[in-house]
């Protein structure tokens, strides 16, 4: 599956007020904006060359494009600046906050996305670099993960309450009730006082390359960090297994093993559970605002994450 390309919005579709607002802050003009592809977000995405020949990344969203990720946006603000020493993240250099409208300059990584399909020697050092982040000290204001994922990771408990019928696919119709059970133990088992970045994908990894080579000699950096929080360190690993199989990565069993991770079932299931409801609660809603590829994406993940639970549980 192809990383998808959503409908961003371009350099030379940002309102002119707030172009030159941007240029302001940066000291110079825009002398050449390439927008980035992937993402699902409806915002500005740009690797900037300026006139003085610096080069920039600059990130930016309106409240009318999607009502909710200008508060995602300002919360990494927050986050970046509570990073600890030596997190694998860009520098945020300016923020630009007009209140309907929020942008971000960060220092551009010469970096690029992973190759889809994955690459195992660059998917390698993907699951190092992220197992390497649940090892740096997390700051005392983040929230734990069961803090910020619960409100949403319950999909199987919402769908339960609904009735059996809110359920089209027959394995989970049938077990309706145990899927929920299993589901509410998500937030014990995946507990922990690691540092998480939450939204580990292909689009939000960059490889900068050591000595001028790719696959696998690289640097890793990660950007979007939206949904970062504290818990167990192997969270991300395995809340990404479902996109890198889309992408041609291999099942989460052999990802895992690649990864060097031996997860006991009862850690694990819940968590898959509590995956594979998100999908399946989220995935039959219309899609949000500027969004229009998110719940496809979400129903592709959805079915990953229900064979592998499947597979987990192996219940009738």
């Amino acid at each position: 599956m192809a990383r998808s390309a959503g409908h961003r919005l371009q350099w030379d579709e940002v309102r002119p007020d707030r172009r030159s607002r941007l240029e302001a802050v940066l000291g110079s003009p825009v002398r050449l904006a390439v927008g980035q592809q992937g993402g699902y977000g409806p915002g500005l995405a740009a690797r900037c060359e300026l006139a003085d020949g610096r080069r920039v990344f600059v990130k930016g969203v309106a409240a009318d494009q999607n009502p909710h990720t200008p508060a995602m946006v300002r919360r990494e603000v927050t986050v970046v600046a509570d990073l600890p020493e030596g997190a694998p993240a860009p520098a945020l250099l300016h923020v630009v906050d007009e209140g309907d409208w929020v942008a971000l300059v960060f220092e551009e990584v010469p970096g690029v996305h992973p190759a889809v399909p994955w690459d195992e020697a660059e998917l390698r050092s993907v699951l190092r670099a992220t197992l390497a982040i649940g090892e740096l000290e997390p700051a005392s204001s983040l929230p734990t993960v069961a803090g910020h994922y619960g409100p949403v990771f319950r999909g199987w408990r919402t769908l339960a309450a609904e009735g059996p019928d809110a359920v089209a696919e027959d394995w989970s119709r049938r077990n309706l009730e145990r899927l929920a059970d299993l589901e509410a133990g998500w937030e014990e088992a995946t507990a922990g006082s690691s540092l998480v970045h939450g939204d580990v994908r292909s689009d939000n990894v960059l490889l900068v390359p050591r000595d001028g080579q790719l696959p696998g000699a690289a640097d890793v950096v990660f950007v979007d960090w939206t949904s970062t929080c504290v818990g167990a360190g192997w969270f991300d690993v395995v809340a990404m297994l479902p996109s890198v199989e889309l992408e041609g990565g291999g099942s989460p069993e052999h990802v895992l093993r690649l990864a060097g991770l031996r997860l006991d079932d009862r850690q694990l299931a819940p968590l898959v559970a509590a995956l594979a409801g998100y999908f399946a609660e989220r995935g039959r809603l219309p899609d949000p605002p500027g969004l229009p590829t998110l719940r496809s994406f979400q129903q592709a993940q959805g079915a990953v994450a229900l064979a592998w639970l499947r597979r987990l549980l192996r219940w009738p």
